[in-house]
């Protein structure tokens, strides 16, 4: 179970990445429009909840092997 978990947190690391290369290359644009700008924003609001699940989860995993 743990090695499917950190394959999933890898895929979504890479997913946030990747898109933040995109956001860059859009925001770039100056013929972005209001709902390209729209659409970007909610892809970021989704990996960035996901990239906060990860840390969560291995902050979790971190106090575990503390105590």
């Amino acid at each position: 179970m743990s090695r499917l978990a950190d394959d999933i947190e890898s895929v979504q690391l890479g997913m946030a990445g990747g898109l933040l290369g995109h956001a860059a290359e859009l925001l770039a644009d100056r013929r972005v429009t209001g709902s390209e700008l729209h659409y970007l924003a909610s892809r970021l609001s989704e990996s960035l909840r996901d990239v906060k699940r990860v840390a969560d989860s291995r902050g979790a995993r971190l106090e575990q092997r503390e105590a």
